[in-house]
C-alpha cells in the first residue's frame, strides 16, 4: 500500500500516478507532491475534461483512501455539504422523554452526535486514519456565500457546529477542489489552497493517456487519434469551435473507434462520430468542412 509519506519525490508521484492509470505532467505532479507534503488543499482550474476530477479518483486508489465527493451546484446549502440534524429521530426522542426529564435536559440530549446526518465535509474530517480524499468538484458552480462557508475547513481542517462546538479532523484529509472557471473564485479561497492551472496535455502525453485507457486500440489508431485531437485544439482550427475536445472526449472517441473496428480515420467515420468529440451542435457543424484539412497530415497520400 502506498502512503502519502512514501512519495518522497516528484518523480515518485509521477510514477505512482502512472501505476494507477493517471499520466501527470511534471508541473502537476509538483503541485500534488507539495499538497501532500504541506497538507494543503489543492485547487485545480482548467477546461472541462482535462483530468481534474480523475486526479482525485487516482489519488484515492493510489493511497488506498476512501473518496468522498461533494458535487457543487448553484444554490447549494451548507447543510448539504456539512451536516444536518436527524429531526425525525430527535422528535421521537423528545416525545419519549417529555414525561421523565425537564425541557432543558431534553434539549441537551437531542443535540448529540448520534443525531447528526454527516455530509461530505464532516465525513472527511471524521474519517479514521489514514484519512479520506475529499473532492470538492466544480466549486465555481456554487455561490459566494458557500465559498465563505468553506474557509474554516480549507484553512484549519475543522468546522464549527453551534450545538456541539468545533470539530477537528481525525486525520488530515487530502482535499482537491476543481473549477471550470465559469466564474472567478474569491481570493480568500485561493489563499488557503495551492493552485494549479490544468491545460490540455501535449500530443505525446495525450497519446500515452489514450494508450493507457484504451489498450485494445492499435498503436497506429491511437497515434492518429492523438494527432487529430491535438490539431483540433491548435490554431487556426481551434478558432472555429466554442470548446475543443478534452482528454475525456479523446479517450471516449478512441473507445468508440475500436468498437466500430476502425483501422484508419476517414471523413465518413469522423462525421459519424463527431458527437463524441463535441457536445455542441454548432461545433459538430463547424467540424465538417475542416475534416479533409485536418486529416491531411495524419493520412498522407
Amino acid at each position: 500500500m502506498t502512503l502519502a509519506t512514501d512519495l518522497v519525490s516528484i518523480d515518485e508521484v509521477i510514477h505512482a500516478l502512472a501505476s494507477v492509470g493517471y499520466q501527470a505532467q511534471r508541473k502537476l505532479a509538483t503541485a500534488v507532491y507539495l499538497s501532500l507534503r504541506l497538507q494543503r488543499p489543492l485547487l485545480l482550474e482548467g477546461e472541462p475534461g482535462v483530468g481534474k476530477t480523475e486526479l482525485a479518483k487516482a489519488l484515492a486508489v493510489l493511497l488506498n483512501r476512501p473518496l468522498i465527493r461533494l458535487q457543487c451546484y448553484d444554490g447549494m446549502e451548507q447543510r448539504e455539504a456539512l451536516y444536518e440534524w436527524n429531526y425525525a429521530a430527535q422528535l421521537l426522542h423528545m416525545r419519549a422523554a417529555q414525561d421523565r426529564v425537564s425541557t432543558e435536559q431534553i434539549e441537551n440530549e437531542v443535540y448529540q452526535s448520534k443525531y447528526l446526518i454527516r455530509r461530505p465535509l464532516l465525513q472527511a474530517l471524521q474519517t479514521p486514519s489514514p484519512g479520506a480524499v475529499l473532492l470538492i468538484d466544480e466549486v465555481d458552480r456554487a455561490d459566494e456565500p458557500f465559498e465563505a462557508f468553506l474557509l474554516e475547513y480549507l484553512g484549519e481542517y475543522q468546522i464549527t457546529i453551534p450545538e456541539l462546538g468545533t470539530i477537528h479532523c481525525n486525520s488530515t484529509p487530502i482535499t482537491i477542489l476543481t473549477s471550470n472557471r465559469t466564474r472567478d473564485l474569491h481570493d480568500a479561497v485561493k489563499r488557503r489552497c495551492l493552485y494549479h492551472w490544468m491545460d490540455y496535455p501535449s500530443r505525446d502525453l495525450e497519446l500515452a493517456i489514450i494508450q493507457s485507457k484504451v489498450p485494445q486500440a492499435s498503436q497506429s489508431l491511437t497515434v492518429k487519434v492523438a494527432d487529430f485531437v491535438s490539431r483540433l485544439r491548435n490554431q487556426p482550427f481551434s478558432d472555429a469551435f466554442q470548446r475543443g475536445p478534452g482528454i475525456a472526449e479523446s479517450v471516449e472517441w478512441a473507445k468508440a473507434l475500436v468498437a466500430l473496428d476502425t483501422l484508419e480515420l476517414d471523413p465518413e467515420i469522423i462525421h459519424d462520430t463527431a458527437g463524441i468529440l463535441f457536445k455542441q451542435k454548432e461545433d459538430v457543424a463547424a467540424l465538417q468542412p475542416l475534416i479533409t484539412e485536418l486529416l491531411a497530415p495524419i493520412n498522407p497520400s
